[in-house]
């Protein structure tokens, strides 16, 4: 048992090693695209397969952005589905009525882009009256702003009000997801791990305190809003062009809620902790598929078992060392050792 411990113990050290140099990043990003783009060349993994993998790569964009709020500003919005939708539509008109018939695999990346900053102005709109406020009337405020998303989109026509819109090539493929998740994931780690993050986390810790210590607030709450929505559209835009028909009954306050118990299951303020909750989620639906309308009954009943027995979620308030800066885990090493060696100096 001792030597397995040991062996553990050295080859985490060489994985941290590993992590720990400048290129293994930019590596293990071409890797992983030159993996996912033969994947798709070559078709030498199940289509049903594929189609998991993408999913579990559009819900950790979803996760990751919404743990921006709900982990880390420590706010609490359940209105990501509307962004979510407004980014899906705004993506699918464009590659069916705008773009020409010939070119829409290139132009396929703008639909996607346009679709996030879509979803990032009405997210603006949204954040510039719900952040007069404080405490809960955000929950209130992004509930109401899902509901009047799905309402408007069933009532307009021309997006094809309740029967949904239909046309969209199947565009959304394996490289193309992990090209957008690993963007999302690196875009929000640095965010998260610049001085932005101080002013998200003293919002959480004491937002009365933060005021005082010069902090704006409702500049920072804006703008982490903002990214979130973007990135909530961005997975929309995806998701649509994967399942090539959207309707406005797909973004209600029931996907709110699988994203929620995505971020809450992996844990709140880590990274990690969003794409282990997105993956076990995603598989998780799919053991559960022979249970028909039952699984969504499982999923819901599962949030409010996380609530109670751990609110945190799996990772909450911690982070995997592949996501912590070097200069975070030099820090942290300094200040661990530096509290062992009080007690000698004090006696």
């Amino acid at each position: 048992m001792s030597s397995f411990k040991a062996a553990y113990h050295t080859l985490l050290a060489h994985w941290h090693m590993l992590t720990g140099y400048k290129l293994f990043w930019p590596v293990f990003m071409i890797a992983g695209l030159a993996f996912c783009v033969a994947v798709d060349t070559y078709g030498f993994m199940d289509l049903y397969l594929q189609l998991i993998l993408i999913y579990v790569g559009i819900n950790i964009i979803l996760t990751v952005s919404l743990n921006l709020i709900n982990g880390y500003m420590g706010e609490f919005s359940v209105g990501h589905a509307g962004f979510m939708a407004v980014g899906a539509y705004v993506a699918s008109l464009l590659t069916v009525h705008s773009f020409p018939a010939g070119a829409q695999n290139m132009l396929f990346p703008l639909a996607i882009l346009a679709g996030g900053l879509g979803a990032a102005f009405v997210g603006f709109l949204v954040a510039i009256p719900s952040f007069k406020t404080r405490g809960d009337y955000l929950a209130i405020v992004t509930l109401a702003f899902c509901m009047i998303v799905k309402s408007v989109l069933e009532n307009i026509d021309a997006v094809g009000g309740p029967r949904g819109l239909l046309g969209m090539e199947k565009l959304t493929s394996l490289p193309w997801v992990f090209f957008w998740t690993a963007l999302s994931v690196w875009v929000i780690r640095n965010l998260v791990y610049s001085n932005f993050r101080r002013g998200v986390l003293s919002i959480r810790e004491d937002e009365i305190a933060s005021d005082l210590m010069s902090v704006n607030t409702r500049q920072v709450k804006i703008i982490a809003f903002v990214v979130s929505s973007f990135f909530a559209g961005i997975a929309g835009g995806l998701f649509a062009h994967a399942l090539q028909f959207i309707n406005p009954r797909m973004f209600d306050i029931l996907k709110s809620t699988d994203i929620l118990i995505m971020v809450y299951l992996g844990g709140i303020a880590s990274i990690s902790g969003s794409i282990i909750g997105a993956v076990i989620y995603t598989i998780l639906l799919e053991i559960l598929r022979p249970l028909g309308v039952w699984r969504m009954v499982f999923m819901p009943l599962t949030l409010v078992l996380l609530m109670i027995y751990r609110p945190r979620g799996i990772m909450g308030m911690k982070e995997a060392r592949l996501f912590t800066p070097l200069r975070d885990i030099t820090t942290e090493k300094l200040w661990r050792q530096k509290k062992k060696e009080a007690p000698d100096a004090s006696a």
